[in-house]
């Protein structure tokens, strides 16, 4: 384990208490040694495990040769301790985002193997639950006929005291604001329901914290299948609430939670000529087993992975679609014209920085750099 701060101690370690038939938690890295003492203690509650700490990562990696690497330390950290793992011939789950631009990425995926793994894979755990998997396979499989128009929401609250944190609100740190940090989730898990995204228009805006990056933004989207969304992203919002919505020809499927789901939270409305059908509308109840969207689902499915010596879900370009849908969300807000898939590639300012070097949007110092060049 890599990083032993709040996310986990709590949703990591859950997931690992989880599966301990399955995975032995040996070893963890961070530079304070107060909160890896603490982490070490509460890991070590029950007898569940035994972990050895480190302040350092390589000498981590090089001591323990481990199987798994779990990150979970800020964004900035994030591709070079997971381009050491995989080098060091360990799989990767990461904490989001998986790194901070394009480029990035592209490094990660050259650092894997190609065959077998090891392979790293991104935490987006909304997609594992059971009601986000019964729902996939519905619109898959067109239950609901074919998709017409959709809304995400990632409408959240953030006070000032949050980005007291150093990293937090800056590009080199952090890679964006809510776009990059909050609304990934949603914004991922509706690319995994509804597929490739052709087209996106989209605005964004500091409307009340002092920050380098957004605290608003809202963007169209069209998708391949010729469906079109509106994506909202906000840490402005009292009222906190996340959501789905996809009105399809023949039923609409709303999903409403915060920051987890379960089968209760989708709901299933059928159009009006479909409504004396209830054969069909039993078909769209969610499964009677409620697994919780959570890391503790995505672990257990990385493991199976693992254990088949196949690529993981959430990984490869399967994850860097959602990379380069925020990198064309925030290029169509701060250029003002619309992005197409695939557009953002080696060359383009947006490739290797989320910001464009934009001059209204760049940290002072990018800019003035850019300009002297």
């Amino acid at each position: 384990m890599v990083g032993t701060g709040g996310i986990v101690t709590g949703s990591h370690l859950t997931a690992l208490r989880d599966h301990a038939d399955r995975v032995d938690l040996v070893a963890a890295v961070d530079v304070a040694t107060d909160r890896l003492d603490a982490f070490r203690a509460t890991a070590a509650e029950g007898g569940t495990f035994e972990v050895t700490g480190y302040s350092d990562a390589t000498a981590m990696l090089a001591a323990e040769r481990p199987d798994l690497v779990l990150i979970g330390t800020p964004p900035s950290l994030h591709r070079e301790q997971t381009v050491a793992a995989l080098k060091a011939g360990a799989w990767v789950l990461c904490e989001k985002p998986l790194c901070l631009t394009l480029a990035e990425y592209d490094e990660i995926a050259a650092a894997e193997k190609e065959a077998g793994g090891p392979y790293a894979s991104v935490v987006f755990q909304h997609r594992y639950g059971s009601g986000a998997a019964h729902a996939r396979e519905l619109l898959a499989e067109g239950a609901l006929g074919r998709p017409l128009v959709a809304h995400c929401q990632t409408t959240w609250h953030r006070d000032t005291a949050y980005y007291a944190v150093p990293w937090r609100g800056r590009w080199e740190t952090e890679g964006g604001g809510p776009s990059m940090g909050h609304g990934i989730h949603q914004m991922d898990l509706l690319l995994h329901l509804l597929g490739d995204w052709t087209e996106i228009r989209a605005m964004a805006g500091r409307l009340v914290h002092t920050v380098e990056s957004e605290d608003v933004s809202t963007a169209l989207v069209r998708f391949e299948s010729g469906a079109m969304a509106t994506v909202v992203n906000s840490v402005l919002s009292p009222d906190e609430v996340s959501r789905i919505r996809i009105d399809c020809a023949d039923a609409t499927v709303e999903l409403t939670h915060l920051y987890g789901h379960r089968n209760d939270d989708w709901v299933y409305t059928p159009a009006p000529h479909v409504r004396d059908e209830p054969d069909r509308q039993r078909r769209w109840r969610t499964p009677a087993a409620d697994l919780p969207s959570s890391h503790g689902a995505q672990l257990s499915a990385l493991l199976d992975a693992m254990r088949d010596g196949v690529r993981p879900p959430g990984s490869g370009p399967d994850a860097r679609r959602t990379l380069e849908f925020i990198a064309a969300l925030y290029k169509a807000a701060f250029t003002g014209r619309p992005v197409r898939a695939g557009e953002i590639a080696p060359g383009d300012p947006y490739y290797d920085a989320m910001h464009g070097d934009h001059p209204e949007w760049a940290p002072k110092a990018a800019t003035a750099t850019t300009k002297e060049s």
